[in-house]
């Protein structure tokens, strides 16, 4: 038990100062250390503040210049979508002109058609291909030219309002996307160090998906808006050529359809004068018919007046050829019975004057109805133009829309 309960060492003096100028000495160099870290330290600090500071600045005075640049394009970008939302609006009203002109064609050429078809209802003679013929003809082929070239030019039309309308798509989606950009980078610089809802992320460092160079974000607002130049340019050129297309078609109708119109009131005045001379003909052979028939009348009167003589010469001769004996003598008187019986009778046996005259009677019956049935024929033909085509004509209206 005596043993267990040591007494603890005892040093000697010289090693109680010998320790005690130790622990001094390694405090000492503590404290020394201390200083010097806590020296580094500051200096560190500072130097981190003022990076800090710089970068902070650095990067504010980026996101001014970013807002800056997404300022400049969503400037560009808005005037050229609104320049190609009024150069849409134009085009459509072109559109809508192209649409009436169309439509304003379909009438005239059923006319046309019609005033053709009328024209076949014309018979004998007067079933030519005249000038009024050609003239429709013509009428015909333009209008359904016309209408060839305002159909293709309306499906350009469209197709450029689409492009368009295209074009103003993506200015839109630039726009927004623009925008969206734009607000985000106002609420980075409206954040400070003193902002309270800022916060860790420690995956905001990691790039994710696919970034674009500035180059080719530059790039991409200036290719939308070279094509919405383009898209304009090009539809501004449209609107000039349909301009021209509208002007010209309607000036090229409005000429034929004059022609047709100048050709129906030349062929109706040749057909009336031709119609009237008919008629002065036929009462020349109604005339000459009616003095015809007293000419045979005069020759058949003529004939029957001669009845009487031959009656009274042949009973004279009857009678004298029963003298007695010497009576029946060859005298003078015998020999004129004789001579006028035969006259008479040869004289009534001569109808050559009143079978010819029954002859031209004939032919003038005959002349009278190919004149009738031609005036009739003039007739119908007046009926086709003047009142069928020509009054249905009336109707037709080239306007410039």
């Amino acid at each position: 038990m005596a043993r267990l309960l040591q007494a603890p060492p005892r040093f000697h003096p010289s090693e109680w100062d010998i320790a005690a100028r130790m622990q001094c000495a390694s405090t000492e160099s503590l404290k020394s250390r201390s200083e010097r870290v806590i020296a580094e330290s500051q200096r560190l600090l500072d130097e981190i503040e003022k990076t800090t500071q710089k970068t902070q600045s650095d990067v504010n005075k980026k996101l001014e210049q970013r807002q800056e640049e997404i300022k400049f394009w969503k400037q560009e970008l808005s005037h050229k979508l609104a320049e190609v939302v009024h150069e849409t609006e134009l085009l459509l009203t072109f559109k809508t002109r192209l649409q009436k002109s169309l439509e304003s064609c379909k009438e005239p050429l059923v006319i046309a058609q019609k005033c053709l078809l009328n024209r076949q209802r014309r018979v004998g003679i007067d079933l030519v291909h005249d000038e009024v013929e050609q003239e429709l003809v013509k009428e015909a082929e333009i209008l359904q030219g016309v209408i060839a070239l305002l159909g293709r030019t309306l499906e350009q039309t469209e197709e450029q309002i689409r492009l368009n309308r295209s074009a103003k798509y993506n200015l839109e989606m630039d726009l927004k996307d623009k925008f969206t950009a734009l607000m985000i980078d106002d609420y980075c610089t409206s954040l400070t160090n003193n902002t309270p809802d800022t916060r860790y992320n420690n995956n905001a460092a990691r790039i994710e998906g696919n970034f674009v160079s500035p180059e080719d974000w530059a790039d991409f607002s200036n290719i939308n808006v070279e094509k919405a130049d383009k898209q304009r340019n090009n539809s501004l050129a449209l609107r000039v050529l349909i301009d021209g297309i509208l002007s010209q078609t309607a000036n090229d109708m409005r000429k034929q359809c004059e022609m047709v119109n100048a050709a129906f009131r030349n062929r109706v005045k040749e057909v009336k004068d031709a119609k009237h001379k008919l008629e002065t003909l036929l009462g020349m052979v109604m005339d000459e018919t009616a003095s015809q028939e007293k000419n045979i009348a005069a020759l058949k009167q003529a004939i029957a007046d001669k009845e009487g003589p031959v009656k009274v010469a042949q009973t004279r001769l009857e009678a004298r050829n029963h003298r007695p004996n010497v009576e029946f003598c060859y005298d003078a008187v015998q020999c004129r019975l004789i001579s006028e019986v035969e006259e008479i009778t040869r004289n009534i046996q001569r109808q050559d004057a009143l079978a010819e005259a029954e002859t031209e009677l004939k032919a003038l019956s005959r002349q009278q109805l190919s004149l009738e049935e031609e005036i009739r024929v003039k007739e119908n033909t007046l009926y086709i133009d003047e009142v069928l085509c020509m009054q249905m004509r009336e109707s037709v209206h080239i306007n410039n829309f």
